[in-house]
């Protein structure tokens, strides 16, 4: 396989991210244990969360609205002003948690950069990826940046059109086989999955990709042999 460009997801493919958000989580559930289970609860965050990503997208910002909105649904609109600030604490320090590296990552990075054209593409929050990516110490590696709205065929594709690369000379990287594999499979690109031990549920599928440019690897340092 030779690419033009490599990129690569970026929240559970190079450094931790879904653990944060599963903390919050069980602290919000604590907040409002009196109102329903905690299985209910998440539910409830998780329908908010997908209603509202046409108006909000992904990212801190939008979950800590879904959270508020969670709340005032629990509480039947009766949730002081104390309430809302202690979630809004909870949004806050999410977006303060330390990035902390995946194994491997910035060895591999290494071992890439100068051979490939290298690119970050993930969803989310403009300015708490740019400040992740800075805090992380591995930006240099990257030709370029892509924070996306989503991660849909037409993104991507908008995405390559800017970095003037065919679909059949894209390499995609990530954990989501709904966001970084099937969309880059499906315009005629590749992708390799490395999964992550926890995955948001809006980004699971029930079925299994069978595809010639679709490879899944266990770690990250696999993908060295196949790019030789």
């Amino acid at each position: 396989m030779t690419p033009k460009i490599i990129a690569f997801d970026a929240d559970d493919t190079l450094w931790h991210n879904e653990p944060y958000f599963d903390e919050a989580q069980e602290r919000f559930c604590v907040l409002f244990q009196d109102y329903a289970s905690s299985q209910e609860i998440l539910g409830l965050i998780l329908n908010h969360q997908v209603k509202n990503l046409p108006l909000y997208g992904f990212g801190i910002k939008a979950f800590t609205l879904s959270m508020i909105e969670t709340a005032l649904q629990l509480t039947n609109h009766q949730i002081s002003g104390k309430g809302i600030e202690q979630i809004l604490a909870i949004g806050k320090d999410l977006l303060q948690k330390p990035v902390e590296l995946l194994p491997n990552v910035e060895s591999v990075l290494e071992q890439l950069k100068g051979k490939y054209k290298l690119v970050v593409a993930t969803k989310g929050d403009l300015k708490d990826q740019h400040r992740k990516l800075h805090d992380s110490g591995i930006g240099a590696f990257f030709h370029h940046i892509e924070v996306m709205s989503d991660k849909a065929e037409l993104d991507y594709e908008k995405m390559l059109g800017r970095l003037d690369c065919k679909a059949e000379d894209f390499l995609m990287i990530g954990n989501s086989l709904k966001s970084d594999v099937l969309p880059v499979l499906n315009i005629g690109g590749h992708a390799i999955h490395i999964p992550y031990h926890t995955t948001w549920e809006y980004e699971k599928i029930d079925f299994e990709i069978k595809h010639q440019n679709f490879k899944s690897f266990a770690n990250i340092t696999e993908i060295l042999a196949l790019l030789k």
